[in-house]
């Protein structure tokens, strides 16, 4: 696999699409940091580390869904910074997503973070993707 943090966000779309209550991906250190930001700003209901037999282990994420009319807190993932084609901002050139709406997720200097975090502490970073 060449890419997988677009595997994350796959498996995590399809969870949504398929309207699945708990998804499971292999785990790394960068998929359980932008796990971590999806739990903070509210996309999903809840995350838990499970150390497996190999060196990585997985993460199982809870998603969560209004309970009224069952529409899922994540309407998109996009991968925006690829292998082949990386993407690269500035905090003065920071991404909105949907107008504010959304979020962007940034590899820094400092960590992985969001776009707004990034844009206060005036680093800038990769782009990995929009959540919206």
């Amino acid at each position: 696999m060449t890419d997988p943090i677009a595997d994350y966000l796959t498996r995590l779309r399809n969870a949504v699409k398929a309207n699945h209550r708990v998804v499971e991906v292999p785990a790394s250190n960068l998929k359980k940091e932008i796990t971590k930001i999806l739990f903070e700003q509210g996309y999903i209901l809840n995350y838990k580390f499970v150390e497996g037999d190999n060196n990585q282990g997985t993460i199982k994420i809870a998603l969560k869904y209004d309970p009224v009319d069952r529409v899922n807190a994540i309407k998109g993932l996009k991968r925006v910074s690829r292998p082949g084609l990386r993407q690269y901002t500035g905090y003065k050139d920071m991404p909105r997503v949907l107008n504010g709406l959304g979020i962007a997720i940034l590899s820094t200097s400092q960590g992985v973070m969001t776009n707004k975090k990034a844009a206060d502490l005036k680093i800038g970073g990769e782009v990995l993707c929009y959540v919206y």
